[in-house]
């Protein structure tokens, strides 16, 4: 067993260089999985006990060093706000979770292999691991950080067409490249031919070559309709670890006005500002909003700017006579929410609020609340929320005086790409991301982070643009390109002309279509493994 945990751990190797941010490596993700399909092949043709046991582990193995290696700074943002007991705790899911639901994936696949021929085995293997990666992002314990098809987001031009996929297609990509490379592996290895060798070369190729050559000729083709709009994104460079002592919510919000005026033009539309930027000691009720000394201080900065909106990020809440919500608390005879929200400020006394939707498990909010909420009081011991965050159930988009449609994307949510998908059919013309991402420090996490808002730029054909507190802030284009963007942990205000866009792509309509496709050949494969079934192909082990 020895080599097969080598080969589980050379693909964890392959796969975390092909991760972002190491640019333009995501090529690897073509044979990462060869290596681990190797050591599950010598497992079911070998001479051992407990089998799929053994393929659990090996895969196991293979989800946990790739996952820690990519996402290491998981505990740093943790760390931000929790105990280093707690961290480590709630760092743990993003670590062993995933890989737990990948192994399963595997062992799902042994299964089949005992009852079916190879190829269709195959099948269910992909089905399986998009229905992991789809439940993964769906429950209450999501974390779609690293599903697969985000690994190109290194290599943006290879995936023009997630503008009709989406990530999934990416995971399709890969998983059908890594099986036929396997494949005509293990037979020039055992020197047989149940599939030609030239054949399966000629799919290999045409299967990898096609659509990235495809996208390039998109990418070099494709030009944005002229619709312009200038905005300004403002990097307020304030610590964390002071924005609620050491730093007054008046302070900060003269640092955000000071940087604006400093690239914003007469005719600049939307000032972005980062995620939580307006605050007051105790937060602001929203329903008085309109009576805080911020509030007049936003009116007074926007004065010159006609067409001037504020839309930033803000610690707010909302007093309530009865608990409305699963997540209201109770002080006195009153219950309150509170929100990390998103506002959209113009001249008129007309406020918008959009509250964040996607919660961070364990830091936001309490995974599976209401069935454990006998654990409330432990979580609150270990420095977490007792009730944690509100949320609002769908995506809104800000709407300005003129007409112009803005997604407000708090943060973690930008990784969604079905989620961010539904802003643009409600009418978003370009996306706005606010986030902190400097209680990561200065990890790859910032940069993962960046790197996934141009997925979403694809999907979408929209502008994004991002503003965190700390770094990195941009603009991406339509295609992806990374036009402009900001240094680490610099105070500083980019200003760019982007473009409008109201057209849908087909992802944008039809989101992920690919994971309803897999849902019925899971069930497929299901049944297959219940219907006990012998069909063994010629290159498939005997039982």
């Amino acid at each position: 067993m020895r080599n097969n945990y080598l080969l589980a751990i050379g693909s964890a190797v392959l796969l975390w260089l092909a991760w972002p941010p190491i640019p333009y490596t995501s090529v690897l993700l073509f044979v990462a999985f060869v290596p681990l399909l190797i050591a599950v092949e010598q497992v079911i043709r070998g001479d051992y006990k407990n089998k799929g046991r053994k393929i659990f582990g090996l895969a196991f193995l293979t989800g946990v060093i790739w996952n820690t290696a990519s996402i290491y700074w998981v505990y740093n943002s943790m760390n931000a706000v929790l105990n280093a007991f707690a961290s480590l705790m709630i760092a743990l899911i993003p670590f062993t979770l995933a890989p737990l639901l990948m192994a399963l994936a595997f062992r799902g696949y042994y299964q089949m292999r005992k009852r079916n021929n190879i190829l269709l085995s195959f099948m269910g293997l992909i089905s399986f691991w998009i229905a992991y990666e789809f439940l993964h992002q769906s429950w209450e314990l999501a974390f779609p950080w690293m599903t697969l098809g985000n690994g190109f987001a290194n290599f943006h031009q290879l995936i023009q067409w997630y503008s009709v996929t989406g990530v999934y297609g990416g995971t399709v990509w890969v998983w059908v490249a890594n099986v036929l490379i396997f494949l005509w592996y293990w037979q020039k290895r055992e020197k047989i031919q149940v599939y030609r060798q030239s054949v399966l070369l000629g799919i290999i190729a045409a299967w990898i070559v096609l659509p990235a050559g495809i996208s390039i000729l998109q990418y070099q083709s494709y030009e944005e309709h002229v619709n312009p709009s200038e905005i300004v994104t403002v990097q307020p460079n304030i610590d964390p670890y002071g924005k609620w002592g050491s730093i007054t919510p008046e302070q900060q919000l003269k640092t955000l006005t000071d940087l604006s005026q400093k690239v914003a033009k007469l005719n600049t539309e939307f000032f972005i500002w980062p995620e939580t930027a307006i605050s007051g000691s105790n937060g602001i009720n929203e329903e008085e909003f309109r009576d805080y000394p911020q509030y007049y201080k936003l009116l007074e900065f926007l004065e010159p700017y006609h067409n001037g909106n504020i839309l930033s990020g803000i610690e707010s809440y909302v007093i309530y006579n009865d608990q409305r919500t699963t997540t209201a608390r109770e002080v006195g005879n009153m219950f309150y929410d509170s929100f990390n929200a998103a506002v959209l400020v113009d001249g008129s006394s007309k406020l918008q609020f959009y509250h964040k939707s996607k919660l961070v498990p364990g830091v936001e909010k309490l995974p599976f609340g209401e069935a454990l909420a006998v654990m409330k009081p432990l979580f609150q011991h270990f420095g977490g929320t007792t009730g944690g965050y509100g949320s609002q159930d769908e995506a809104s988009v800000f709407y300005s005086a003129s007409g112009i449609g803005a997604a407000p994307v708090i943060c973690y949510e930008s990784i969604w790409g079905n989620y961010v998908a539904s802003y643009i059919r409600k009418g978003a013309q370009f996306i706005a991301v606010i986030t902190n991402d400097g209680w990561w420090g200065n990890t790859s996490g910032k940069d993962q982070h960046l790197m996934y808002a141009k997925l979403r730029a694809i999907e979408n054909r929209r502008w994004v643009v991002r503003s965190a507190n700390t770094g990195i802030s941009a603009f991406i284009n339509q295609k992806g390109d990374i036009v402009q963007k900001s240094s680490w942990w610099v105070p500083t205000a980019l200003s760019q002309e982007i473009n409008l866009n109201e057209n849908l792509t087909f992802y944008t309509k039809y989101s992920d279509l690919i994971v309803y496709l897999s849902f019925v050949t899971s069930l497929l494969s299901i049944g297959l493994i219940v219907v006990r079934k012998k069909k063994i192909s010629k290159i498939s082990p005997t039982d």
